[in-house]
């Protein structure tokens, strides 16, 4: 029986990608202050979904400690950010030219474009509200309560049932 063009595999190159090899970026914030630190680097590999978080003073990317942090694990090939001034600028061109990195910039309208660093912002949104209303510090309160100096309102989905 001979193999027709209909029952042969595709003719694509397959793509092969390591973990570490693309990275998506955003800052979180800004959030009340802690000792100087109101912004969050956030990095996310999109391979292994390994998360890196850097609190971070602003968003200058200029910083040598946001830069230094970021390269720990490996010179990444490709990265993926939203189009703030933070990674779209002159600093962050040179010296992702200088490690020849591709940059893919998601557009202001379709922020699924880096949905990787994008879910991660949210999650990590939610996880610190959690903890914030929900662990019991040393002092017997939630931290809500310590900072606003009232119990926290969430709001709750009521049914009325009419019958």
């Amino acid at each position: 029986m001979a193999i027709s063009r209909r029952n042969e595999m595709p003719q694509q190159p397959v793509l092969i990608c390591e973990i570490f090899y693309v990275w998506g970026i955003d800052f979180i914030g800004p959030f009340s202050s802690s000792n100087g630190y109101s912004y969050i680097l956030l990095v996310v590999d999109y391979i292994s979904k390994w998360v890196e978080v850097i609190a971070t003073k602003t968003t200058r990317t200029s910083d040598a400690k946001v830069v230094v942090d970021f390269l720990k694990f490996n010179v990444p090939k490709a990265l993926i950010s939203d189009q703030g001034t933070y990674f779209y600028n002159r600093f962050v061109s040179s010296l992702l030219e200088k490690y020849g990195l591709i940059h893919r910039i998601a557009t202001p309208y379709h922020p699924q474009t880096n949905g990787q660093a994008e879910d991660w912002s949210r999650l990590l949104e939610d996880a610190l509200r959690d903890h914030r209303i929900a662990y019991q510090t040393p002092l017997g309160m939630f931290p809500y309560r310590i900072m606003f100096g009232k119990a926290c309102h969430l709001p709750v989905k009521i049914e009325h049932r009419a019958y």
